[in-house]
């Protein structure tokens, strides 16, 4: 297997840095308005399988593992609706990825319900933060998914 060219990230000038930049001052926000890493990585991980990114997968799986996820949860995410592994908090980011990334799937991409049961969890900043991390890894989703990127960690490290 092998990608169709460089991500684009990585061929246009600065690009890399940029994305960088906005992820860590993601992070930053995330950790002053009390939004956990896991919760962060977790929504990333569903948008990257939904868009299937295998790189943002691995990627996100890597780092959720890292900050403390477990296992169990992480093979749940996929059907997150189906398990009592997640709390209401995580369950209304997850929707929110979900809508945010399926947005060509209903004529209200991200209805008032998804919106403001994220609202009632997270405050302005904290949903301004989580909103702009799950546009952003939908923006690496398809930078990676056009491209045809490949995972190139080897499961055993």
């Amino acid at each position: 297997m092998q990608s169709r060219m460089d991500s684009p990230a990585m061929i246009v000038p600065d690009a890399t840095q940029a994305l960088q930049a906005l992820g860590k001052s993601l992070f930053t926000s995330a950790e002053k308005t009390g939004i956990p890493s896991r919760t962060l990585f977790l929504t990333y991980l569903r948008a990257s399988q939904i868009n299937g990114d295998s790189v943002c997968v691995e990627l996100h799986s890597r780092n959720a593992l890292a900050v403390g996820e477990s296992t169990e949860r992480l093979l749940a995410v996929s059907a997150w609706r189906e398990t009592q592994y997640f709390n209401d908090t995580e369950r209304a980011a997850l929707a929110l990825s979900e809508a945010v990334t399926r947005l060509n799937d209903r004529v209200d991409p991200v209805p008032d319900e998804i919106f403001n049961e994220a609202a009632r969890h997270f405050d302005g900043l904290a949903l301004a933060t989580l909103i702009a991390g799950i546009a952003t890894a939908n923006l690496w989703n398809r930078l990676n998914v056009s491209t045809r990127q490949i995972v190139t960690v080897s499961a055993s490290e």
